[in-house]
C-alpha cells in the first residue's frame, strides 16, 4: 500500500576522504608564498589540486582538474591551517602546556618574520620537537575530522 504524501527519496552515502591526503591537500593550500588550491568532490571524495603556479606540478603528474572545479554544489575548498586555527594559535596552545615559562617570549616571536623556524630552535633545544610535531598532526587530524562532519565527508585512515 502507496502513501500518497510519501515520497521516495534516493539515499547518497556519503564520501570517504583519506586522512593523510586531506592533510597534505591543507598543507598545500596553507602555502603562504603561492595562492595553491585543493577541491574536494562531493560524490566521490576525489581531491583535486590546483597550483598557484602551473609549473608546480610535473606534467605527467598532473591531472584534468574539472571546468566546474569552483561548483561549491559539486566541489569543498579544502580549508587552510587558519580556518581550521592550526595557525599561531597552535604554537601558542603547545608552548602553554609544555613551555608556560616562555610563553610571552613564543608570543613576542610571532610578531616578526620567521617566527616558527626560531620557535622550532627553541624546541628542538627543549627536546620537544617530536613533541611538537606530534602535538600538531593530532590537532590537526582532530580540527579535519570536525570539518568533514561538517561537510557531510567521512575521514578515513
Amino acid at each position: 500500500m502507496r502513501n500518497a504524501g510519501f515520497r521516495q527519496c534516493k539515499i547518497r552515502s556519503m564520501p570517504t576522504v583519506s586522512l593523510d591526503q586531506l592533510q597534505n591537500a591543507m598543507e598545500w593550500v596553507s602555502s603562504d608564498f603561492l595562492d595553491n588550491e585543493a577541491y574536494i568532490c562531493r560524490q566521490t571524495g576525489k581531491i583535486y589540486w590546483v597550483a598557484g603556479d602551473p609549473g608546480m606540478i610535473d606534467e605527467e603528474e598532473e591531472e584534468e582538474v574539472p571546468e566546474d572545479i569552483h561548483d561549491a554544489d559539486k566541489y569543498i575548498p579544502v580549508p587552510d591551517k587558519h580556518y581550521l586555527d592550526l595557525g599561531n594559535q597552535l604554537a601558542f596552545d603547545f608552548t602553554s602546556q609544555y613551555l608556560a615559562e616562555r610563553y610571552d617570549d613564543v608570543r613576542d616571536m610571532f610578531r616578526g618574520k620567521g617566527a616558527y623556524r626560531r620557535f622550532k630552535d627553541i624546541l628542538e633545544r627543549k627536546g620537544l620537537l617530536e613533541e611538537w610535531y606530534r602535538y600538531s598532526d593530532e590537532r590537526a587530524a582532530k580540527a579535519l575530522a570536525e570539518w568533514c562532519e561538517l561537510e557531510g565527508l567521512l575521514l578515513g585512515p
